[in-house]
């Protein structure tokens, strides 16, 4: 979430996401050299499971925010009054036992697998098309509407006719194509 090209693109995809009426599915793939976005992502984490609309407009808020935040303490206070403004008080230790960092550490290790190298990596998800399963998306966000346009055609036959406006695709950041995504056995 300390990704200056992440905070750029965030409100891109949220509008795509929106206009769209598609999911957004979003992985944490915190780069070692922004000091304070791998707390940033188990913050965000400790808000999802409050609720996951919760957690999404704090990532959307340190996106907005990014340029405020230049180090840990700064975001402990960022994350403190967004806590506030919620209603929310936050627990003197946020991750005692170290699930939520287990939960970043998770998506970020799958990013590794599947070769993700920077920030931000989007795919364009479809299922039952007659396309290709995923696309990338371009740095610069200059084929997302394309690529949405074109999975959504791909797919119109797969959806039922009472259904011809449901979501086919979904603009997934920081994410996995589905094959990889399916445990084994399953």
């Amino acid at each position: 979430m300390e990704c200056p090209v992440c905070g750029n693109e965030n409100p891109i995809l949220s509008k795509a996401a929106a206009q769209y009426k598609i999911p957004w599915m979003r992985h944490d793939f915190p780069l070692h050299q922004h000091i304070w976005s791998f707390q940033a992502a188990v913050n965000a984490r400790w808000f999802d499971t409050k609720s996951k609309k919760l957690g999404d407009d704090y990532r959307d808020a340190i996106f907005a925010n990014q340029s405020s935040i230049y180090n840990l303490i700064v975001l402990s206070e960022f994350t403190q009054k967004y806590a506030k403004s919620h209603g929310l008080d936050l627990p003197f230790a946020l991750d005692p036992q170290g699930k939520l960092s287990a939960l970043v550490k998770a998506d970020y290790d799958l990013g590794i697998r599947i070769g993700v190298n920077s920030t931000p990596t989007v795919w364009v998800v479809e299922d039952h098309g007659k396309g290709a399963p995923y696309a990338e998306v371009a740095h610069g966000m200059g084929n997302l509407y394309q690529l949405i346009d074109q999975a959504l055609a791909d797919t119109a036959f797969a959806r039922p006719a009472s259904s011809k406006h449901a979501p086919a695709a979904a603009p997934v950041k920081k994410s996995t194509p589905p094959s990889a995504k399916k445990p084994a056995g399953n």
